[in-house]
């Protein structure tokens, strides 16, 4: 019973969450998360973000101009400049997201993380989950 207990406890946690911010319409911290994913550069960074869009995997991407990125790579220091883009979405789709970026993206081992997002404009964060449909 125990095992079973402590087997369960995340999913009952996870459901009562869900409940709750039905009730009382309040946000669930980690439920939408900010991607971030380089690009080497703008034609790039707007083709990787269009195939996003149409994919639905986001609810939003923002393209940050030229930033100086400094990085080993294989055992040598490297120096480029990079397109950054910012993807907003569901947590539930990070993993599909970075799946799909590595299909398309032309680096070896393109930079693709992700924070989920804590707090925010409750009616933004609507919005996006109104945006990126459900798994």
């Amino acid at each position: 019973v125990v095992t079973l207990s402590l087997l369960m406890y995340p999913v009952l946690r996870s459901l009562a969450l869900q409940l709750h911010s039905a009730v009382t319409g309040s946000y669930i911290s980690g439920t939408h998360s900010i991607a971030f994913i380089n690009c080497l550069n703008e034609q790039i960074a707007k083709d990787i973000a269009r195939a996003i869009m149409d994919k639905k995997l986001a609810a939003y991407v923002n393209i940050l101009p030229k930033s100086l990125a400094l990085y080993f790579w294989k055992g040598e220091l490297e120096e480029s400049t990079e397109i950054l883009l910012l993807v907003k979405t569901r947590t539930s789709k990070i993993g599909e997201l970075s799946n799909y970026v590595r299909s398309i993206h032309p680096f070896e081992i393109p930079e693709i993380i992700s924070l989920p997002i804590d707090q925010g404009n409750p009616l933004y964060l609507k919005w996006i989950e109104e945006s990126v449909p459900r798994d």
